[in-house]
């Protein structure tokens, strides 16, 4: 071995006997003092940068020659105008102006007014849970224009979640020269038919097709449960894809609903087999739509139509609505209202197609389609009742 190299045994005895260098606790808790107040002073002196404003409400399609094509509201919908371009239904001077978009809340969007090129907007249900039920949604708005959030896409996610297939109307309004007793009605009755008519497409059950409206979109709903025979007449004709397509509901919602043809003392026939109806109003904080949709409702009943359900809440108002001190929340379709009992109006009405069997497995014959059926020959209610002895 090399002298000059160091033996592993003396390098061991070496740094084994080496002392360790004491450490200068002094300047290690100055250096972490340092430390700590750099970090400190760097956030203090740091900002977050400011989010990025929140977008605008959303643009409609663009306008031009062409009829105008209306753009969905919710991703994913798919969007299907109610009438062909050359229909009598449609204005043909105005068919290719775009709608115009609105907020309440901006920059949230809104409503939608200036339709003439009416529509369908088509969401279907999740795949594992579908029911082969749709409903098509009516929004409110006085008939000056549609609250197609509130009452529409804020609404298909409970539907769809549901196993029920949702489809958002856009019909022609009063404030746009349109007249909501046979124009509107006959949107809504169009769109029966259409939604019907795709039933292979969208996976639907054709004995599954509901129809619910929200105030001035629930006078719709009550004039096309009881004027298909009428409309269906009008629509046969040589040229009509869909003539020979029924435009009857399954079932209906009118929810806070307008003035029916019962109102103020009105009649109208009601057909044998017309469908059940679902109700929901709040009471006192919302009479005139209370009124009015006890008015339909006890026509129905005494008509003895099968499986009307009618719910009247304390307490409650109309969406919109704030004249009252301490009142629930004035908000439209669905929402909490501060956990006053009209806030779950949406569970009822789940029960309710339930009960009628519209979320059972698509192609079963439904609770309400045998109870209509057995009572299409039913006796005249009033003449009996008007018979009682008092």
């Amino acid at each position: 071995m090399d002298p000059s190299v160091p033996s592993l045994q003396a390098t061991l005895k070496v740094r084994t006997q080496t002392p360790a260098k004491p450490m200068n606790t002094r300047l290690l808790a100055s250096t972490l003092i340092l430390l700590v107040s750099t970090c400190f002073a760097t956030a203090q002196t740091s900002t977050v940068p400011e989010p990025p404003p929140p977008t605008g409400v959303p643009a409609p399609g663009p306008q031009t020659d062409e009829p105008y094509a209306p753009t969905p509201i919710l991703p994913g919908g798919t969007v299907i105008p109610l009438y062909s371009p050359d229909s009598p239904h449609l204005d043909q001077s105005r068919i290719h102006e775009a709608e115009t978009y609105g907020s309440y809340t901006p920059p949230h969007l809104g409503f939608v007014a200036n339709i003439h090129n009416p529509s369908i907007e088509f969401h279907a249900a999740n795949g594992a849970l579908n029911t082969g039920t749709a409903v098509i949604l009516a929004a409110g708005g006085g008939h000056n224009n549609l609250n197609v959030v509130g009452e529409g896409a804020s609404i298909v996610p409970f539907l769809t979640a549901n196993g029920i297939n949702a489809v958002i109307l856009r019909n022609r309004l009063r404030s746009d020269g349109y007249e909501p007793k046979t124009d509107g009605v006959h949107d809504a009755q169009q769109a029966i038919k259409l939604v019907r008519a795709h039933a292979g497409h969208w996976n639907l059950d054709t004995n599954r097709i509901g129809f619910v409206g929200f105030s001035a979109g629930a006078e719709l709903a009550a004039a096309a449960a009881i004027e298909y025979p009428t409309f269906e007449q009008l629509e046969k004709t040589p040229d009509n894809a869909l003539a020979t397509i029924s435009s009857r509901p399954d079932f209906i919602g009118l929810v806070y609903p307008g003035p029916s043809p019962f109102a103020f003392g009105g009649a109208a026939e009601i057909p044998r087999d017309a469908p059940p109806a679902f109700f929901a109003s709040p009471g006192w904080g919302d009479w005139i739509h209370a009124i009015w949709a006890t008015e339909y409702f006890t026509a129905l009943l005494e008509d003895g139509v099968p499986n009307c359900e009618l719910h009247i809440y304390a307490r409650g108002v109309h969406p919109g609505d704030r004249g009252q001190p301490d009142q629930a929340p004035a908000t439209a379709g669905i929402s909490r209202r501060d956990g006053v009992a009209f806030g779950k109006w949406q569970d009822s009405y789940l029960q309710w197609l339930e009960d009628l069997g519209f979320l059972q497995k698509p192609g079963l014959e439904t609770q309400a389609a045998r109870d209509v059926a057995r009572n299409t020959d039913r006796p005249d209610r009033i003449s009996k009742y008007r018979e009682i002895k008092r």
